[in-house]
């Protein structure tokens, strides 16, 4: 592992001199919320339940998240959705203009929208035929300025877990921040990179409220990282980003673990049933393995299923302008009933 590896070097210069904003909420500590009288922060003092502004720091639902994933709360940091937290990375650390990242199509098509608003370089490599990353040609594409290398695993859209070995080895031979998207891990039978926070200073592991916890709607993006990391994204994330509702829905629905356990269990049953089923599908040429809640296949002509299928009031993701992705198809497993529908269309069609 690297030993000299200090976050400091690789943080905006601009961003190194910020004097973070220091809202009403965060002026005051370990006080009873109960004994205070806010006359501060210029609410409307009428209780309706969002009458105040949010707990800046989510300092309930960090708790929750802290129990269950065994990590400390100074090294979790909360976004509006992954997105956001994906976002706060490139205003922190790569210099517009000047700074660049390495994403590996096929991925998560967000990488390169953010390389794009922020005006950073985005130097792809593309994954092997069986969707694995090319150590040595992505370190080829590494300089001075290469600051993040965004790792998606298991892969969207692919499905796939990258291998243990290599993502070891990324780590330990790019000298900078490498972010792996754990977006779909609660799907996987592989572990977290989680338990590895400590071992690599340069590990950046997010994950989202979204799949597993069946969240997307209240966008709620979790940021696991040093606590350098995080102190340094505290600084410049907006005080109020996730909002008062979101915090309370998250908590509700973390502290349901039997529920969630037996939703994630049922979706990977329907997975394995419909893989079954897809492989009578004449028309479907590839199905590949998968540790997420979709399936990515390989058909004659992807375009032509796809406009069948809407047809049938079936709405399924068409991959086939991706790299490596030709004549794909990406299936969400859906209910039960859902993927008896779409089973029916295809032997349809």
């Amino acid at each position: 592992m690297k030993t000299k590896f200090d976050i400091h070097t690789l943080v905006r210069e601009n961003i190194k001199s910020l004097k973070p904003y220091s809202s009403a909420r965060d002026e005051y500590k370990d006080v009873s919320i109960d004994e205070m009288v806010f006359l501060d922060a210029n609410e409307n003092p009428f209780e309706n339940g969002v009458n105040r502004y949010p707990d800046p720091q989510q300092n309930s639902v960090k708790d929750v998240l802290s129990e269950i994933k065994n990590v400390a709360k100074e090294n979790i940091l909360l976004g509006n959705g992954s997105d956001e937290v994906l976002d706060l990375l490139f205003r922190a650390f790569c210099e517009p203009k000047e700074d660049n990242i390495i994403t590996l199509p096929p991925t998560y098509g967000m990488y390169a929208v953010l390389a794009n608003i922020n005006n950073i370089e985005n130097r792809e490599v593309l994954l092997s035929t069986d969707f694995e990353p090319k150590v040595n040609q992505i370190l080829e594409k590494v300089d001075a300025n290469s600051k993040m290398l965004f790792l998606c695993s298991p892969n969207n859209p692919s499905g796939n877990s990258f291998s243990t070995e290599i993502v070891a080895e990324l780590l330990t031979k790019f000298n900078g921040l490498v972010v792996i998207d754990e977006a779909y891990i609660d799907f996987s039978e592989e572990k977290s990179w989680l338990e590895k926070l400590s071992e690599y200073p340069n590990l950046i592991v997010t994950q989202t409220l979204s799949k597993a916890y069946g969240l997307a709607g209240i966008r709620l993006g979790v940021c696991y990282a040093s606590k350098e990391i995080i102190a340094i994204l505290n600084n410049i994330k907006p005080p109020y980003n996730v909002n008062e509702l979101t915090q309370q829905k998250a908590v509700e629905r973390l502290l349901k673990v039997d529920e969630v356990h037996k939703e994630v269990l049922e979706i990977i049953n329907q997975r394995t049933l419909l893989i079954q089923n897809l492989k009578e599908i004449n028309f479907i040429h590839t199905i590949y393995p998968t540790d997420c809640n979709f399936v990515l296949v390989k058909v004659d002509d992807a375009t032509k299923r796809y406009n069948q299928l809407i047809a049938k009031g079936i709405v399924i993701r068409n991959r086939t302008t991706q790299p490596l992705c030709k004549n794909c198809l990406r299936l969400t497993v859906g209910t039960e009933i859902e993927n008896e529908k779409l089973i029916k269309a295809l032997q349809k069609i």
